[in-house]
């Protein structure tokens, strides 16, 4: 499954309407943790259909970043339903991202 880029104008849509899990990847281009965790969100969409994945560059989407608390990233957030089942922040490693899902 491909990686879905988040903006205010789709978020309710892709997000809050989505059904099942919705993991979601706060992050920054300048960011060097976000870069390294860039490859294996990337191997979730693809190891795990069922999940939908989302990206949130902070920069752009300012007012997302607030809604969910973001003061340092990358954070992963964990939607379930609509509403927020997890979240983690930090650099984590392939293994630590399927236990934040519950895969």
């Amino acid at each position: 499954m491909k990686v879905t880029k988040i903006t205010r104008q789709n978020f309710e849509e892709e997000v809050l309407s989505a059904q099942g899990k919705v993991l979601i990847d706060f992050y920054a281009d300048w960011c060097g943790p976000c870069k390294m965790l860039s490859p294996l969100v990337d191997k979730i969409a693809q190891d795990y259909p069922n999940v939908k994945v989302c990206k949130v560059n902070v920069d752009e989407e300012e007012e997302l970043a607030a809604k969910f608390g973001v003061m340092s990233i990358p954070k992963l957030v964990v939607m379930e339903n609509g509403k927020i089942a997890d979240s983690s922040l930090g650099y984590q490693p392939y293994d630590s991202l399927k236990s934040l899902l519950k895969v």
